[in-house]
């Protein structure tokens, strides 16, 4: 796809799975393209989002096909303040069974803390926010500048790095493995799995990755129950809640959840930042020149690469902008349209580093704000402060390198990028 004035959502072919009785054949519509599964080679890979808040698309439509480890298709919603509802309306929508992939194995426990609703949904991030607050990152930012600086010296007189492949698919996973206690040595199976698990469109193998995972994990943290020590994975396997132990659910279910959610969204964030930067070398000169401008130009970076579409069920029957929806359907947000609604962005396509009040949903919104928010943002701080420091030079994007990204998580696998050395 070239040309997204050209482009126009069609109804879901005939191959599509089945809906529910209750849902208007013209509401179900082929959106594929919003939700992360049409690559494209576009300067801005979102911008064929823009078809669907048109006035001729309606409010609301249908997505038949399974998503984030759902087998049913979802209600979906594309404007902010939908969005918005959709995040904070919790009598409404319920985030239970969100991110249930470990159902395609077999398993019970629910993903914590995404998967709990108020007012359980409190005491979990009450146990797990200490470890992800402003105050929290600021005694990490060492080792995250240490890790980032090490590895930017170790190519930086070649001239050359693959900035997706070799730097920003290790580093924030170093960070990470190096935070919950989990080792670096299972890095390759770790993605291996989390591929499967998010893109492998056959349910067995998404299960098997799961069962795998899931294992694993149930051993490690036999392994820290064993011998305790300050990680993060120790803290939750030795946990207490409410003056008791935790349950073997809650803690499978929270370390399952902070590695599921762990591994590529910053890693992915990272890649389509320096392909904006390889593309707009004024952009470079900008944040160069103006590092007291980093931290809302990190803002912007991801409010213009929404990963990720989040999913709620109803709690009861609707009837929402004409449409009647029934208790217990799912309802997608497609970030993707959101963070670019005219309506909440002026201009939303024009990158501005200096961006005030931007409330974009990139990092989820409501009660289930991202847990993981400060330290993506102060990981792609860092990385920008050092990048700058130690390449002061230009660089741009290899001649003839293939730029397609998948708008949503491990979007680019290789992004080959070039410098001219003094």
């Amino acid at each position: 796809m070239s040309n997204p004035t050209s482009y126009s959502i069609p109804r879901a072919p005939a191959d599509a799975p089945a809906v529910p009785s209750h849902v208007p054949p013209e509401l179900v519509l082929d959106s594929r393209m919003g939700n992360g599964g049409v690559p494209n080679n576009l300067p801005d890979p979102y911008t064929p989002c823009d078809i669907l808040r048109s006035p001729d698309m309606p409010r609301i439509h249908y997505y038949p096909w399974p998503s984030s480890g759902n087998q049913v298709g979802a209600w979906v919603v594309t404007h902010y303040d939908d969005i918005r509802r959709v995040y904070e309306d919790n009598d409404l929508f319920s985030s239970r069974g969100v991110a249930q992939f470990q159902i395609l194995a077999g398993e019970t426990f629910p993903s914590i803390p995404l998967g709990i609703d108020p007012p359980d949904h409190a005491k979990y991030r009450k146990f797990l926010n200490p470890w992800f607050t402003p105050v929290a990152m600021k005694k990490l930012e060492p080792r995250i500048r240490a890790t980032i600086s090490e590895m930017i010296d170790s190519f930086a007189k070649n001239g050359e790095v693959d900035v997706s492949y070799d730097f920003g698919r290790i580093f924030p996973v170093k960070v990470f493995l190096d935070l919950m206690g989990l080792p670096f040595a299972m890095f390759d199976q770790f993605l291996a799995w989390e591929w499967d698990i998010l893109h492998e469109p056959a349910v067995a193998t998404k299960a098997a990755a799961v069962s795998g995972i899931l294992a694993y994990l149930r051993g490690f943290i036999a392994e820290k129950q064993a011998a305790p020590d300050k990680t993060l994975g120790s803290y939750i396997a030795n946990g207490e809640l409410d003056g008791r132990p935790l349950t073997t659910d809650e803690v499978i279910g929270m370390t399952w959840f902070l590695w599921l959610g762990g591994l590529d969204t910053v890693a992915s964030s990272v890649s389509q930042m320096f392909r904006r930067m390889g593309m707009d070398p004024a952009l470079q000169q900008r944040l160069r020149a103006n590092p007291a401008i980093i931290p809302t130009a990190v803002d912007e970076f991801l409010r213009v690469q929404p990963l990720v579409n989040s999913g709620r069920r109803l709690k009861r029957d609707v009837e929402w902008h004409g449409v009647n929806m029934k208790a217990g359907d799912w309802v997608t947000v497609y970030n993707t349209s959101g963070n670019f609604d005219e309506k909440q962005f002026p201009n939303p396509h024009v990158f501005d580093p200096e961006r005030p009040h931007n409330r974009h949903y990139t990092l989820s919104g409501g009660i289930h704000l991202c847990l993981g928010a400060h330290l993506a943002k102060r990981e792609l701080r860092v990385l920008l402060d050092e990048w700058f420091k130690r390449i002061p030079q230009p660089f741009r994007i290899r001649d003839g390198a293939d730029t397609t990204v998948m708008p949503g998580l491990l979007s680019i696998r290789n992004l080959p990028i070039v410098w001219d050395m003094p």
